[in-house]
């Protein structure tokens, strides 16, 4: 559910600028996670941080599975949906 929300969510910032630029504030807040969930709730997607933060954790954990014990180490930030939505709409 919240990977579909965080992929609607990043398509209409790609397409409006103004949603685009309100996403990027967040990050300067004191609490950024909270602040970009409440914006993304705001604007009509279900996204929270539980949510969020068990996304990235769930897809590194299929990503060492996928690999039948070979890739024993995590990549970095393979396990951060949170930054790589950002990476994404940065380089959009």
């Amino acid at each position: 559910m919240i990977e579909q929300e965080l992929d609607r969510l990043l398509r209409a910032a790609k397409s409006n600028g103004t949603l685009k630029q309100k996403l990027l504030l967040t990050r300067e807040t004191e609490d950024p996670v909270e602040d970009f969930c409440a914006l993304a709730r705001q604007e009509g997607y279900a996204v929270n941080a539980g949510e969020l933060f068990a996304l990235g954790l769930t897809e590194n954990d299929a990503k060492l599975r996928s690999v039948n014990g070979g890739g024993v180490n995590a990549i970095d930030g393979w396990d951060d949906a949170y930054e790589q939505f950002f990476t994404a709409l940065i380089w959009t």
